[in-house]
């Protein structure tokens, strides 16, 4: 912790805020993960300092009569009270610091995902999309197996084979293919696509796994509901409900590749009737991101915002 983000702990010192605002801004990582965890304990601060006021309060009901019970007393008091919440904070003591950086700076205990994306009914098209791709990636396996021939990349592509992500950049890589499919079926551009995959999964280190280990290579956090007839890994994830944060425990679908992923994405949209209206606006990201958020693709009040955020950083990547 450097000596700027320590400051920001002395109520009296001002200028311990405005470190914080200059290190978030930085290029490096660790020094935005820093100041994240700082401001999400001025936060914890701020709601320990609401509380007690609330204490103080009822307690001048009964101080009403007493020599102490002054205006200067409470000044002091106050600033006592004040500088006491931000040390209490900086312990951690209420855990509530903890839960914002979660929530804010990806966890591996934590996902962001939707509310169940599971409206409609699932139809013979669906049924008949899934077979089909794993007839294919069956067939396609089986001849590279028999003579020995280098893979296409479509083939390769469907082919299970484990996930690493070291940087951003290698997230951006593996996803141009699959993301440039959805975009030809969809119409979403395939920068907004990795954007919104890069967030549910935190650019792939928060992809779910399996009980076994396994990566689940769901990029966008679709649950396995009734109709979903393939394995699934349960997971804790944080919901809004009513503004606040809740804590839910939830099945997720998995898939055999990322491609399939991306191939159930698609489908999952189309055959939904509540995200038509989005995907008529396909063309315009904006509109369309707002539109999934509307439909309730997300509980995030500010999903739409994370993945336009998170897209200039995509783009940024793909131009270098």
């Amino acid at each position: 912790m450097t000596t700027e983000l320590a400051n920001a702990r002395n109520f009296l010192e001002i200028n311990g805020l405005n470190s914080i605002r200059q290190q978030s801004r930085a290029d490096d990582e660790d020094a935005k993960q820093a100041a994240l965890k700082e401001a999400a304990k001025q936060f914890e601060g701020i709601f320990t300092q609401m509380l007690l006021k609330s204490m103080r309060s009822a307690q001048d009901v009964l101080e009403s009569d007493s020599p102490m019970n002054s205006q200067s007393t409470k000044f002091y008091r106050d600033m006592h009270d004040q500088q006491l919440a931000l040390e209490l904070s900086a312990n951690g003591s209420l855990g509530l610091s903890d839960l914002i950086v979660r929530q804010l700076g990806g966890s591996d205990n934590y996902t962001p995902s939707s509310v169940i994306r599971a409206d409609g009914q699932l139809d013979s098209r669906h049924m008949a999309n899934n077979v089909a791709a794993k007839t294919e990636q069956f067939l396609a396996a089986g001849q590279v197996s028999k003579n020995r021939q280098v893979e296409s990349p479509l083939a390769a592509a469907t082919n299970p084979q484990p996930q690493t992500f070291e940087q951003p950049r290698d997230f951006v890589s593996a996803l141009t293919g699959p993301a440039k499919m959805v975009e030809k079926k969809l119409g979403v551009p395939f920068e907004a696509v990795i954007a919104q995959a890069a967030l549910e999964t935190g650019w792939g280190q928060k992809i779910i796994r399996t009980e076994q280990g396994h990566s689940s290579n769901n990029l966008f956090n679709i649950k396995a509901d009734s109709r979903w007839q393939g394995e699934s890994a349960t997971k804790d994830t944080l919901e809004y409900e009513q503004g606040a944060m809740v804590k839910k425990s939830a099945p997720f679908r998995v898939y055999q590749s990322l491609t399939e992923s991306a191939q159930d994405y698609i489908d999952f949209l189309s055959n939904n009737s509540r995200y038509q209206e989005s995907l008529e606006k396909s063309g315009n990201v904006e509109q369309f991101l707002h539109g999934l958020q509307k439909a309730g693709y997300a509980t995030d009040p500010n999903y739409a915002n994370k993945i336009l955020g998170t897209m200039r950083k995509v783009t940024s990547l793909l131009n270098n």
